[in-house]
């Protein structure tokens, strides 16, 4: 299993459309072109014999390496010394300007030698379509191309490069101050490679830095931790695909909860409620225009009436770019990372009814109708359409936020977000004096919170549940002070906080619920979830101890890998687990910090 680095041990760039992983050695082993639900062209994270990968590194067997980003940006640097020399390799994919109409797909590698000599291979083994094909590799006057009749792809050099089978390679020797540069362009069908040559990278290099730069300017968080946040924020922003404004859970697929066991998932979609947190997350920050291109997003599928399901309601909870509903089916000639199987491709989610979707919608329009510019008349009368049936449904079992694949439960904090979707309908309305009717919102807000507080709460336990009649926990509960459902000193949530602190909280690690006494359908094991994690910080700011959120923010800090990333789960031994980066983690660590910041003054 050597030949899976750690998940941990892993940067990330992109172009807003895609994005790609590079391990500590300079291996790009995770890149999906051209969108980030599209098939892989390396994914030799997922199996290291099939899957494809991009290795660039110096020849020396006993060099150090080391990463960083590029101050205030997503250009990914990895540095190799030795007591021969020092040598960078610069990974980014452009990104020019905002809504670039004329964007073209690159990922470019630039090798650059700081001191000394150095001695770099490069090793290019595309395996499209998931590590399904080997393209044919054709010689041009700029470059190679590389063609599987889906997807086109050109290998340009200021290096001589070598064809070996199905690979393509190189082998150059550098002094201090000279570059070698590889672009891997993503072409059309019929399109022509354009080649590279230093002016274009160096161009190219400085006004992706610029475009970042200039990005994060608009943040006004000034606190304690703003690396931190910063790079929470351009983690996020990397998951926002612009095109169609539509935000995605994580930019890989089935990295293991638990390794060698079966909870993978893919996350390369968009989920109403992950995209719903990280757009308040990102206006918390004053970051808007992402809030505009999602809302225009989310407008379409709100006004898609022929989507309606008698069942499953007016929403789905994920969908592709597009808006279309993915089916979820299994890649059984991949390994998996470290042998975790099954590797999945797409997500049956899509076919669960999960009521809480509608609180974090609805919630995420009302910050937006604050902070942005606002909802229009027809989105308006489409979230309208929808409480109309949320009002019908609200009390049904589903499966719940973190998406059981058991039979479906009256689960609390359902109840709890479409609380929310009540409350903040009523909220926007009249904040805007909108149309509606809040008598009748009004009664079905009420009558949720009365059932929230009579079944969802165990007295013999001193808690709210995970779902009415359970005697088990749900970390989703830290969130009721968070929405306004009840104070952060009332004594039921102080009493359930003090609950999970018993049993779902190791030191600073979360988990959302107990495995072994709580079945959801899947089986196995999994890490603490790190959005818990850091909602538990939350919560302890609100109910003022501030000491305490601090002293486990900081300890969740060191969870971080060693460019401030984090996947969805930490393994009691520290392990990252599951896909990478998660934005669910960066958003509530944006949030903790925020509120925490302000407690402490």
């Amino acid at each position: 299993m050597s030949d899976y680095p750690p998940i941990a041990d892993h940067g990330l760039i992109g172009d807003l459309r895609s994005c790609a992983l590079v391990a500590c050695d300079g291996t790009i082993d995770w890149f999906c072109a051209p969108r980030f639900d599209s098939p892989s062209v390396f994914a030799s994270l997922l199996d290291a014999d099939r899957g494809g990968s991009w290795s660039l590194a110096s020849t020396d067997p006993d060099s150090r390496t080391l990463q960083y980003y590029f101050p205030e940006s997503n250009i990914l640097v990895t540095r190799f010394l030795n007591d021969e020399g020092v040598v960078e390799v610069h990974d980014f994919m452009p990104v020019l300007k905002a809504h670039d109409e004329e964007h073209r797909q690159r990922l470019v590698r630039r090798v650059s030698v700081v001191r000394g000599r150095a001695s770099v291979a490069m090793r290019m083994a595309a395996r499209p379509d998931y590590g399904r094909v080997s393209p044919d590799l054709t010689r041009t006057d700029v470059g190679i191309r590389l063609a599987d009749g889906e997807v086109a792809l050109g290998l340009s050099a200021t290096v001589d490069l070598d064809i070996d089978g199905d690979d393509v390679t190189a082998q150059v020797d550098l002094a201090a101050g000279e570059t070698a540069l590889f672009v891997l362009e993503v072409l059309d069908p019929d399109e022509e490679m354009r080649g590279c040559d230093d002016a274009d990278v160096d161009r190219l290099f400085d006004a992706t830095a610029l475009f970042w730069r200039q990005w994060l300017s608009q943040s006004g968080y000034k606190g304690r931790w703003r690396e931190r946040v910063n790079r929470s924020a351009l983690t996020l922003k990397l998951m926002c695909h612009e095109p169609t404004g539509g935000v995605i859970a994580a930019p890989t697929t089935s990295l293991p909860e638990h390794i060698g066991g079966s909870r993978n998932w893919d996350y390369r979609y968009v989920w109403i409620r992950d995209a719903a947190f990280t757009i308040y997350a990102l206006l918390r920050l004053g970051f808007t225009d992402e809030a505009d291109s999602f809302v225009r997003w989310l407008s379409e599928r709100l006004g898609d009436h022929g989507e309606d399901d008698a069942d499953l309601g007016p929403l789905r909870v994920l969908y592709d770019l597009d808006g279309r509903v993915p089916d979820e089916t299994e890649l059984d000639h991949l390994s998996g990372y470290r042998g975790s199987q099954p590797v999945r491709v797409g997500n049956a989610a899509a076919g669960q009814l999960q009521l809480d979707i509608y609180g974090e919608l609805i919630d995420s329009v009302y910050l937006f109708n604050k902070y942005g510019s606002g909802i229009s008349h027809e989105a308006w009368q489409d979230l309208t359409r929808i409480v109309e049936w949320l009002m019908e449904n609200w009390d049904r079992p589903d499966a719940g936020m973190w998406e059981i694949r058991d039979e479906p439960r009256a689960h609390v904090t359902s109840r709890l977000m479409c609380w929310v979707a009540f409350e903040r309908m009523m909220r926007t309305a009249r904040q805007r004096g909108l149309p509606g009717d809040l008598t009748r919102w009004a009664q079905v807000r009420d009558a949720a919170y009365a059932r929230v507080m009579e079944e969802g709460w165990d007295d013999d336990l001193g808690a709210f549940v995970q779902y009415e009649g359970a005697d088990v926990l749900d970390a989703g509960a830290l969130l009721m002070p968070m929405v306004k459902f009840v104070a952060p000193d009332d004594p039921r949530f102080l009493s359930t906080l003090a609950a999970i602190e018993e049993r779902l909280v190791s030191d600073s690690l979360v988990f959302r619920y107990d495995t072994e006494r709580s079945t959801d359908g899947v089986g196995g094991e999994e890490g603490t979830f790190s959005l818990c994690s850091f909602w538990y910080v939350e919560a302890l700011t609100r109910v003022g101890r501030a000491d305490d959120a601090r002293l486990a923010l900081e300890k969740m800090f060191t969870f971080a890998n060693h460019l401030g990333l984090y996947a969805e789960e930490i393994g009691l031994n520290g392990e990252q687990l599951g896909n990478f980066p998660q934005a669910f983690t960066h958003l509530s660590l944006i949030s903790a910090a925020i509120n925490l910041d302000r407690a402490l003054g």
